[in-house]
């Protein structure tokens, strides 16, 4: 390790004035970082994204300290897992989706209950605040579904049922973890303003329902004049515009940028089965994805376990984040089958990027310490971690279900 420093550490800090030259260093050191890490554990037989996130952790701020998390990194990291949804989107049928509407709400309501009630006594009992212990209860009830959708793309899984299941629940998930988090949020502020937080939830609601309807509806009847488009790779730039559109509406109504995107390519899924969009939609995704998967790493600061305590609740506290999930989800899905509620349960664990929000929203409203802060960081990443390997396992065996429709992103071991 010391021998790694010695070497890069002057590259770093020549190109730390050199404009565009630390751009491109530190898009280099990410990207390539990443994809050597994904082939060592796909040769291990071990899921590629948790060693991409692995690696982040190895060339950021607690190890290496080669790159650090900043505007740019995080910019690459949304873009990069707003087209990952947008590509598991265009595999996802409107109508697949809607087959298993009711089991998903299921999933998402208990998904969300039962982990912010836990996560809410767990820091009561340990004597923090409670605006403390609530913002640590929100933080447990999101769901990253870019990083189970990523293992369940390379497995070729995600026309299952079950996966449907987990992208329905996410969506869900994501729209009652905004409404949780404007409540919170307005309670760090002194007060809960019951009619800023019934607007988000009509808006966010609203958006999700109408895009779903419509979409489809909408794209296949301006079908025709898409193809009639002089411009080269006419669907791409077509699919790209609405991609970026709906995104940008989600930012606008508060909805999470990745539920505009999935929903904009499942608005897509029927139009452009036999175009060449969804495997130029996959090339783009291979690029940019890894500056996600590594941004999460790079989050993480080894600093928070130099306390006993802060150590012994980070791992009550990712305990607690998995099983809430598996208990949660799972419950709900049960009548489906033991192992289908298991992989349900774990396919909602990783908590992702969108843990990491919650945490940094409390810590900029002076909500949470710094002590809190790093806890949720780490089960933030741990729980990303933990899932994969667990969802391999889980799906080991599975056979795909409409196997035409499917763009495995790259194989899995």
């Amino acid at each position: 390790m010391t021998l790694l420093i010695t070497v890069f550490a002057p590259i770093v800090a020549i190109a730390a004035g050199g404009g565009h030259a630390q751009l491109f260093l530190t898009l280099f050191v990410m990207y390539v970082a990443a994809k050597l890490a994904a082939e060592l554990f796909e040769r291990l037989k071990q899921p590629a994204v948790a060693g991409e996130i692995l690696a982040g952790i190895v060339i950021g701020p607690s190890v290496l300290q080669l790159v650090a998390p900043t505007e740019l990194t995080n910019a690459l990291s949304e873009i990069g897992v707003v087209f990952l949804l947008f590509l598991v989107g265009l595999e996802t049928k409107p109508d697949d989706l809607f087959r298993v509407g009711a089991r998903a709400s299921l999933v998402a309501v208990l998904g969300v209950i039962v982990p912010f009630i836990a996560g809410f006594v767990l820091l009561w009992l340990w004597g923090k605040p409670h605006i403390e212990s609530i913002f640590v209860g929100a933080a447990m009830v999101a769901t990253s579904v870019g990083i189970t959708a990523r293992v369940l793309g390379q497995m070729g899984l995600l026309n299952l049922e079950v996966s449907r299941i987990i992208l329905g629940a996410a969506v869900i998930d994501d729209v009652l973890g905004l409404i949780i988090l404007a409540v919170v949020s307005s309670m760090a502020k002194g007060g809960v303003d019951y009619w800023q937080i019934l607007a988000i939830a009509g808006l966010a609601i609203g958006f999700t329902i109408f895009v779903a309807l419509v979409g489809a509806r909408a794209v296949n009847r301006i079908r025709p004049r898409v193809a009639r488009l002089r411009v080269g790779n006419s669907w791409l730039v077509f699919g790209l515009s609405l991609c970026l559109g709906l995104v940008l509406l989600a930012n606008y109504i508060g909805v999470a940028a990745i539920i505009g995107a999935f929903l904009a390519g499942m608005s897509l899924s029927e139009a452009t089965e036999d175009t060449d969009m969804p495997h130029q939609a996959e090339a783009v995704t291979e690029f940019l994805l890894p500056f996600f998967l590594i941004s999460i790493g790079m989050q993480l600061r080894l600093d928070v376990f130099l306390s006993k305590e802060v150590i012994l609740l980070s791992l009550l506290v990712t305990v607690l984040a998995v099983l809430t999930k598996l208990f949660g989800c799972g419950l709900a899905a049960l009548p489906l089958g033991r192992r289908k509620a298991a992989q349900i349960g774990m396919g909602m664990v990783p908590r992702g990027e969108v843990g990491i929000v919650v945490a940094q929203l409390g810590l900029s409203l002076g909500a949470v310490s710094d002590a809190i802060y790093g806890v949720v960081l780490v089960m933030a990443v741990a729980t990303t971690l933990i899932a994969p390997p667990f969802l391999v396992r889980l799906f080991r065996g599975e056979q795909r279900e409409d196997s035409a429709d499917i763009i495995p992103l790259s194989p899995i071991a």
